[in-house]
């Protein structure tokens, strides 16, 4: 029997507001599509936190043995900068300012968010489709999307009629917008805006002459409309209806929405089981805004390079640091929440590596099986990662009081206990232990100090032999001394 068979997980469905019993489409297999960065600028550790959630939950699902097909795209056309029908493309308008080809950009800050998310661990998708290589599939769809009466095609480009889809679907039905309110609340048209109406969104965009992303289509050069590509990419590697979407809360609207209408005005049927979606980060308790000044990259945290924090902090203890809040609840960051949360990292990581060296008893002092489904509970109740670290710091309680000699542990119970602690961890939450070498390193480099600092001492005493011993076996350890003007340094 496979675990998950023997575990019922609850999710959170954005599209009805409530928790559901999750059953996969396909018994066994889960496919999840969750929505990629626009790769025009170093990522930000709001979209960090958004994937690292979504990792967390492809973990999950592995861990329990299901088959997942995880797919996160890559945007590297077609998302114009204000998020509406107008302005320019980020990444073209990036190209132009810095004087680089497109692509140049894409791959600069594609690499750049390959590089923080394996800083913080996360496994890769399953597949990373780009926009630009699925240019054929969204033409296609817009064909079909036209051919189907729901879109119509105006000086080049081709717009979705929301309000033609709206007469036999529920266009808002995600958001909870009405689009009678959305039209009330929207300004006129100009008189050049090839729309019927301001709520109708592009599928296709004509190109401008000074345009420099462009390809040919049955309309005219130019570049499909930001919406359409995940509906392509997701249909074609997940199939018509999948499990799982995927995103941050603020793409609800109006990306999300627009998805569902164009796979529903094509397909004729809903595209996804379960919408999910991550809440922001804050810092300082403010959005985080370069305009402002408050706003902090995963690097400058890494390296302490900053005007915001007191400290480095490594990748691990950050990615603690957000499994510590619910991927649905808003997070702020600030130097005294990351300072408290490495408090509680460390004693994590110190409790895990001491239970194998804990002394083994004929009885055990608290349930180890109850206390592992307790873990499962966690995560099983809407991948709640706040409680399952709760529940894992029940354990470090009992290991502690094990060490003290006030609790006892059998040897099988110790087995489970340093299984289901890895397991929930590192394989779940995807925390790494590079902290105990951080912290050896601290002590070999406060013996090291010590024994130069008696070696001084011997030598202003005159006492050569001491001060040549100290000297010859740290050498055969590979350590070794350099006596310098500046005083006694060492190197391994």
């Amino acid at each position: 029997m496979h675990l998950y068979q023997q575990q019922t997980i609850k999710i959170h469905n954005s599209l009805t507001g409530k928790k559901e019993v999750f059953v996969p489409l396909n018994e066994g297999h889960i496919g999840m599509y969750v929505c990629g960065p626009t790769v025009y600028s170093n990522v930000h550790l709001g979209n960090c936190r958004t994937f690292m959630s979504f990792d967390m939950i492809f973990r999950y699902f592995k861990h329990l043995g299901y088959n997942v097909r995880y797919v996160r795209n890559i945007t590297d056309a077609g998302h114009l900068v204000d998020d509406a029908e107008e302005g320019e493309d980020k990444i073209a308008k990036k190209a132009r300012l810095e004087q680089l080809e497109p692509m140049e950009v894409v791959q600069r800050y594609t690499v750049d968010f390959h590089n923080i998310l394996e800083k913080f661990n996360f496994l890769p998708p399953s597949i990373e489709p780009t926009a630009t290589g699925h240019i054929i599939e969204q033409i296609e769809i817009i064909k079909e999307i036209l051919e189907k009466g729901f879109a119509y095609e105006r000086n080049g480009s081709v717009y979705f009629d929301v309000v033609k889809f709206n007469e036999s679907h529920e266009y808002g039905k995600l958001s909870g917008r009405k689009l009678e309110d959305m039209i009330a609340n929207t300004r006129e048209l100009a008189a050049q805006d090839d729309k019927k109406s301001p709520q109708d969104f592009a599928l296709w965009k004509n190109a401008e002459p000074q345009h420099i992303m462009r390809w040919p289509s049955p309309w005219g050069d130019g570049f499909p409309g930001w919406h359409l590509e995940c509906t392509a990419m997701s249909t074609k590697y997940l199939g018509e209806t999948f499990d799982i979407h995927g995103g941050g809360m603020d793409l609800k609207f109006p990306h999300h929405e627009c998805e569902i209408a164009q796979a529903e005005a094509c397909n004729g049927h809903s595209p996804v089981r379960y919408w999910m979606h991550a809440n922001m980060l804050t810092l300082n308790g403010k959005k985080m805004a370069k305009s402002t000044g408050n706003s902090i990259l995963p690097g400058e945290i890494f390296s302490g390079e900053n005007d915001i924090l007191s400290k480095p902090f490594s990748p691990s203890m950050v990615r603690f640091f957000m499994m510590q809040a619910h991927y649905t609840s808003i997070l702020d960051i600030s130097n005294d929440a990351l300072l408290a949360s490495e408090k509680g990292f460390n004693k994590l990581m110190e409790a895990i590596g001491s239970i194998k060296s804990l002394p083994e008893g004929k009885t055990t002092d608290f349930n180890v099986t109850e206390w592992k489904q307790a873990c499962y509970d966690a995560m099983n109740d809407d991948f709640n990662t706040p409680i399952l670290i709760a529940k894992l710091f029940d354990a470090v309680k009992h290991i502690n009081l094990i060490k003290e000699g006030s609790e006892t542990i059998t040897a099988s119970d110790k087995e489970l206990l340093m299984q289901t602690m890895h397991d929930f961890t590192f394989d779940i939450l995807g925390l790494e232990n590079k902290q105990s070498s951080n912290v050896d390193s601290e002590k070999l480099s406060g013996v090291v100090e010590l024994l130069i600092e008696l070696r001084k001492e011997a030598r202003e005493n005159k006492d050569f032999a001491t001060s040549d011993k100290i000297r010859d076996q740290l050498a055969d350890l590979g350590i070794q001394l350099k006596d310098g003007k500046e005083g006694t340094t060492y190197s391994l």
